[in-house]
């Protein structure tokens, strides 16, 4: 790259402004080529005379800042004119901000007095063969921006009357340029845009706009106001149960965008930060305000969808665009747990749950190679993991089900997409949360007394926790089997000496069954069967239905034991049992959000209670994928689109498909490597059809009760072709 022969740049301390940096330059002849490398310590916007670079929104993105800094390279010749101005404004973004909100630590101050900086190389190639080079140096000037001030968690503050006319010369700035890369990453783009769906007057009397879906990004102004006018406003997810504008559950996160307008006609939007939210409250606006004054832009990575299911209930449908949704507000760049409050980071545990999910509704191989070249960046000496990638909770232990992402996660990618290099990228990785373990148990060939989540959010919680009634030893020393067994999974594939690995794997489960004879809650007995520690997983799993029934037919599981519940009852004929959990909309359940309203998975399952009061303001988002994992049950299990473990990328298809009366029919295409593969069934008065189309070889087990059926009464097809 040629960007590394080139110097990063400041300016002086401005504050909350947010610098700006720019360099007039000439063309000296006519142009063949000119191409921008950029990047920033902190988020930028790149504009040429006065046009927007590329359509990267908050570039360079969030890596490892520290070893990981991620170069953009953009082709700017329609840019160009004979004149030229380059203007680069530089926000706090994830790289100086003050995350996480709720902790107050030596590194939350470290990063937020970091400088802001800028490096960048424009190479101007001339028709006549000349190559110019206009590098980032003290020929460049440094002024305050029109952007007053720019935070993640608590917005952005524009005036449009600003001019920069302070011009000052840039000061070089000594920082390690061996950390830039070439972009790794999706690009973060604007994406859907929703137009507000209405403009009320809430019963406290205040101004609201709804745009009728929770998205994650920012709302544009468009309005005709007198210079030094104000538009203010902060964001939030649900109205409360009078129907007043509630955004306590933002917790320390102020959330306020604010413009300070022009003369005349006028648009603006924030640029370097974002919110999550469904609403807004109108604090301050010239004149009436009306629904055509406001549009919400949805930022996200870039993705392409792959997942499509549609049923026959309503309700299911929606659920399933509140995973959709979920999915896309919470992939900017790093799988986050939430958009909204101060909070915003990457979760592990979250990721390691829906990751299976994920990587079926949306192409998510790229998005995970790089997140998870972050997590072995971030990876502790010791092998442990953070609770969070990038770590900006150093000092937060690694918890099983979290850390156990390193291993999970790039298992299931090489799964769905068929590629081995994210093995061969994390097999270091991989192997080192392992033995970490090993060096902090207490119990050799278990994982004992250290600190782990549980099954966080479990609904069997006893009084005053959030990590539900399992065992957390126990918890910890499944996954620890688990983990162990996909690192020699992948060591074998990788051509590997994983005989040690082989061996561990063989006394974990061998002490594990020797320790835990006996489950004790639903989620101790779906991970016993889930990951095969069960020595017989049928009567394990039969205890599990039997269970479920005496709690009232109703879940009790949290993050850890719900991903994998549907799955292990379905498995192993209980396949009604999880069609009436998975239907249920009674508290609790995945549909009772939407009989709330909801047009996005939520933190928890009475985030509203029935009787509209929260849950929770401290720790209740409307806004979280991982019981959105429930897709992923859908496809392999509803539908029946499986494959087995050496059929990675979709090379062959497993066809099961579990019919159910009550949705009637289900219409699912997946979009594979190998090319799109469809499954639909219908039951209607006791007759099953299904059908499969698939362009590679496929094993079908049909449902049970289907060969009883009068002959005809199921269409099979296998197709042998590309589609």
């Amino acid at each position: 790259m040629e960007i590394q022969n080139n110097q990063y740049i400041t300016g002086k301390d401005m504050g909350d402004v947010c610098p700006v940096f720019r360099r007039i330059f000439s063309l000296a002849g006519a142009l063949t080529e000119a191409r921008l490398e950029i990047t920033s310590l902190g988020v930028y916007e790149a504009n040429i005379n006065g046009k927007r670079v590329g359509q990267f929104v908050l570039a360079p993105g969030w890596t490892v800042y520290e070893q990981r800094l991620q170069v953009q390279s953009y082709d700017v010749t329609a840019l160009l004119e004979e004149n030229n101005e380059i203007r680069v404004t530089v926000g706090k973004g994830w790289f100086r901000s003050p995350m996480p909100g709720w902790i107050d630590s030596e590194d939350k101050k470290q990063r937020y007095a970091r400088p802001a900086g800028l490096i960048a190389v424009l190479i101007l190639t001339y028709a006549d063969g000349r190559v110019e080079k206009i590098g980032t140096d003290e020929s460049w000037e440094v002024g305050e921006s029109p952007v007053r001030f720019s935070e993640i968690y608590d917005g952005e503050r524009y005036d449009a009357s600003f001019q920069t006319k302070d011009w000052e010369k840039a000061q070089i700035l000594s920082w390690d340029k061996q950390i830039l890369i070439p972009q790794e990453g999706e690009e973060i783009r604007e994406a859907e845009r929703f137009a507000a769906k209405e403009v009320f007057r809430t019963p406290a009397g205040e101004l609201v706009v709804d745009f009728g879906q929770e998205v994650t990004g920012y709302v544009e102004l468009s309005l005709s106001a007198h210079s030094g006018d104000r538009v203010r406003f902060d964001h939030g997810e649900v109205l409360d149960q009078d129907g007043n504008f509630y955004n306590e559950n933002y917790r320390g996160a102020k959330a306020t965008a604010e413009y300070i307008c022009k003369e005349g006609a006028q648009s603006w939007h924030p640029t370097l930060t974002f919110f999550g939210f469904r609403y807004i409250r109108l604090l301050e606006y010239p004149g009436e305000a009306t629904a055509e004054n406001f549009t919400a832009i949805a930022v996200h990575s870039d993705l392409k969808r792959t997942g499509f299911i549609h049923t026959g209930n309503a309700q299911v449908n929606q659920l399933l665009s509140n995973v959709i949704w979920s999915q896309l507000d919470n992939f900017l760049d790093v799988p986050t747990d939430c958009p909204q409050r101060d909070e915003r980071l990457g979760w592990t545990g979250d990721a390691q749950v829906f990751v299976k999910a994920a990587s079926l509704n949306f192409d998510v191989e790229r998005f995970f190679q790089k997140w998870l070249k972050d997590l072995a960046a971030d990876q502790r000496p010791n092998g442990e993991v953070g609770q969070v990638i990038p770590d900006y909770i150093p000092g937060g232990e690694g918890s099983a089900a979290w850390g156990d992402a390193a291993v999970i996660c790039p298992w299931q990618i090489y799964q769905t997409y068929g590629d081995l290099e994210v093995l061969r990228d994390q097999f270091e990785s991989m192997k080192g949360w392992v033995d970490f373990i090993g060096t902090v148990t207490t119990t050799p060939n278990l994982w004992t007394d250290h600190f782990h989540f549980g099954d966080w959010l479990g609904l069997d919680a006893p009084e005053g926790s959030y990590k539900g009634s399992s065992r957390e030893d126990y918890i910890a020393s499944a996954f620890y089997a688990y983990s162990t067994s996909l690192v020699v999974k992948a060591g074998k594939l990788l051509g590997k000496d994983i005989r040690p690995y082989e061996a561990l794997y063989d006394r974990i489960v061998a002490v594990f069954r020797k320790t835990y004879p006996t489950c004790n809650t639903q989620t101790e007995y779906v991970l016993a069967v889930q990951f095969q520690l069960a020595q017989d997983p049928r009567a394990c799993a039969d205890a599990l239905a039997e269970m479920i029934w005496k709690d009232g037919c109703q879940l009790r599981t949290g993050f850890v034991g719900t991903p994998y519940l549907l799955h292990v009852l379905t498995r192993y004929g209980h396949e009604d049992l999880a069609w009436k959990l998975f239907l249920r909309t009674e508290y609790p359940s995945w549909l009772y959000p939407v009989t709330k309203g909801a047009t996005t998975i939520w933190e928890h399952w009475d985030g509203i209670r029935e009787d509209g009061s929260f849950w929770s303001k401290d720790m209740n988002s409307f806004n979280h994928y991982a019981y959105g994992s429930v897709a992923d049950w859908l496809y392999e299990q509803a539908a029946g689109i499986t494959h087995g473990e050496d059929a990675a990328g979709f090379s062959s298809v497993i066809y099961e498909p579990h019919p159910c009366k009550e949705l009637g029919w289900m219409d699912t295409r997946l979009e594979t490597r190998q090319g799109t593969i469809r499954s639909y069934w219908c039951v209607k008065e006791d007759v099953v059809q299904l059908v499969l189309e698939t362009p590679v070889p496929s094993k079908a087990v049909l449902p049970s009760g289907v060969k009883d059926l009068e002959a005809g009464c199921y269409t099979y097809y296998e197709i042998y072709k590309c589609l």
